[in-house]
């Protein structure tokens, strides 16, 4: 048997053991990976794991909640052969939805502010949506009511509403906060996550703090953007996070502290993690992961483990601020 004396790795290893009847199946069960080199620099006292939900099949956590919420939809008779599915998204989700419905054969309408990046208006044509583009200045706001309008409009359109379709939260409860009890044998002290729809703080929080209560959770939302802080919304360059509203679906009662991180520090953090761990993630991924590096550098935390999830895929990101500073050849 072959393997790499570093890692560990073996080159004649079964795979995952079955074939799949459907690229659906694939979602979840995405690694717990130690960030060990760039918290050593940033001189954190307790270890943190990072949950990589870019190992998704279309590179997002909002994989799950797009196929959870056609399902739930299916389930209960909303949507059926015909249905036409309109949601207002910063991307993910849209990207999520498209790959879903093209997979269900559902034709798959998205409305989404044109600040976005044009890696996610793309992707989302190529898994055959139709996009419609709403101005920035109106922010998801805008793309909501443009989403309105076109069902309004269309003959058996529904929107899966992702701020408050209980099927968000629950595929969390579900699958994700069982993931990380699962890989950590249940010792987790901290959870540092960013709240964009609020289903995966929700789902994950409400799961591992009725099994373990001592557990501390951090929301994290973008400094120009404080409004579960109790601030103004305004513009900012974290995509996926700080929607500018508090979502239906999020349970602020099982949040500990909220943190703010500014773009500067996102971008940087999403930046150091690519160069220093080999970790190509998106900005909210930074954003996160600069939030839970500051709650392992505490005191308090010396010797406890923080978790924290990291959204997607830093190609999603190539035509934004991310990569501004690379020099090409």
């Amino acid at each position: 048997m072959a393997s790499h004396a570093a890692t560990g790795l073996t080159f004649d290893k079964p795979g995952r053991g079955r074939v799949y009847d459907s690229i659906l199946e694939t979602i979840g069960n995405t690694p717990l990976v130690r960030i060990s080199k760039l918290t050593a620099q940033m001189g954190c006292k307790a270890e943190v794991l990072a949950k990589l939900e870019f190992f998704n099949p279309v590179s997002s956590v909002k994989d799950r909640i797009a196929v959870s919420m056609l399902e739930a939809m299916e389930a209960d008779g909303t949507i059926g052969p015909g249905s036409v599915i309109v949601e207002p998204t910063s991307g993910n989700t849209g990207i999520g939805l498209a790959f879903a419905c093209a997979a269900k054969g559902y034709r798959c309408i998205l409305t989404m502010p044109d600040s976005f990046s044009i890696e996610r208006r793309k992707l989302m044509r190529f898994l055959g949506a139709e996009l419609v583009l709403t101005p920035k200045e109106k922010g998801i706001g805008g793309s909501i009511d443009k989403a309105k309008e076109i069902i309004a409009e269309t003959d058996k359109a529904v929107m899966p509403w992702q701020f408050g379709n209980p099927a968000n939260p629950e595929i969390h409860r579900k699958t994700t906060a069982e993931e990380i009890w699962r890989d950590t044998n249940g010792v987790v002290d901290a959870l540092v996550l960013g709240v964009g729809t609020g289903g995966t703080v929700t789902g994950v929080g409400e799961v591992l703090k009725a099994r373990k209560p001592d557990i501390k959770l951090f929301a994290v939302e973008p400094e120009n953007s404080p409004v579960l802080s109790g601030g103004e919304h305004s513009p900012h360059m974290i995509q996926g996070i700080g929607a500018g509203f508090v979502p239906d679906v999020l349970n602020t009662d099982i949040i500990d502290e909220v943190l703010l991180v500014s773009n500067d520090e996102a971008l940087e953090t999403t930046r150091k993690l690519a160069v220093v761990e080999g970790i190509p993630v998106g900005i909210s991924s930074g954003a996160a992961l600069a939030c839970a590096m500051r709650v392992a550098a505490r005191e308090e935390m010396t010797g406890k483990t923080v978790v924290t999830v990291l959204p997607d895929f830093a190609e999603r990101y190539v035509s934004t601020a991310l990569f501004d500073r690379l020099e090409e050849d």
